[in-house]
């Protein structure tokens, strides 16, 4: 049985090392995007978010990580449609708002560099979870934590209107991207085996869940006050 698990362990270390130097890419070709004024530097980071996704998909289908690429691909599906729970924040809900850095943008409300940019913090978590949803949600709710923190220094996005905060983080997204977390990782392991349409469907779903938990939770926290009236 030690033998067993040693080499499951092996395998599952597989191909990690051109992965984890994608991440390393992404970093580098992240700051230097950040550091250009704009709009260069809008145009800079939504190339540096497209080459990640293509080099993260290339390099684990060329290191024989099938499993990871399958990963990937979905959470790339999820990338996209996650800019509709953002834009609906902007535009309705009016909590977030993007800073024009140039580039190309939904609706003059949303960078187009969104649309890749969940992949990232999505991939990460789910690959350390093992898969495991429950994992999967406290990991997603660590990562975004992190990434809540440093977006409005880093001039990506920030939080707008009467939230209620925590190190300048809007508290109600951090339970919602631990919902995102959960019903990625949940919907991945139902839809894998699925035709295509079947993964997009289920990617969809993921991001409906997702703004749907965005919507309750700014309201639990932020809006309904809880008294009993007559």
């Amino acid at each position: 049985m030690t033998t067993t698990l040693a080499a499951t362990g092996r395998a599952s270390r597989r191909g990690l090392g051109p992965v984890i130097g994608v991440h390393a890419g992404l970093f580098v070709g992240g700051a230097v995007a950040l550091s250009l004024d704009p709009p260069a530097q809008g145009w800079c980071v939504l190339a540096v978010v497209a080459a990640y996704a293509v080099a993260l998909l290339w390099v684990c289908r060329a290191t024989g990580r099938a499993d990871l690429a399958e990963l990937a691909g979905f959470l790339a599906i999820v990338s996209v449609f996650q800019v509709l729970p953002d834009w609906v924040l902007v535009d309705v809900v009016g909590t977030l708002r993007f800073p024009d850095t140039g580039g190309p943008r939904f609706d003059d409300a949303i960078p187009l560099a969104m649309a890749a940019m969940w992949l990232p913090p999505l991939f990460i978590a789910l690959t350390l979870a093992g898969g495991r949803p429950g994992r999967a949600a406290l990991l997603s709710a660590l990562v975004f934590l992190g990434a809540e923190i440093l977006a409005p220094t880093l001039g990506l996005w920030e939080p707008v209107g009467g939230t209620h905060r925590w190190a300048g983080v809007a508290l109600y997204v951090v339970p919602a991207e631990a919902a995102l977390g959960w019903a990625a990782a949940t919907a991945y392991s139902l839809s894998r085996r699925s035709p295509l349409l079947a993964r997009v469907g289920a990617a969809l779903a993921v991001s409906t869940f997702y703004l749907g938990a965005l919507v309750m939770t700014y309201f639990v926290i932020d809006v309904a006050t809880w008294r009993l009236t007559t």
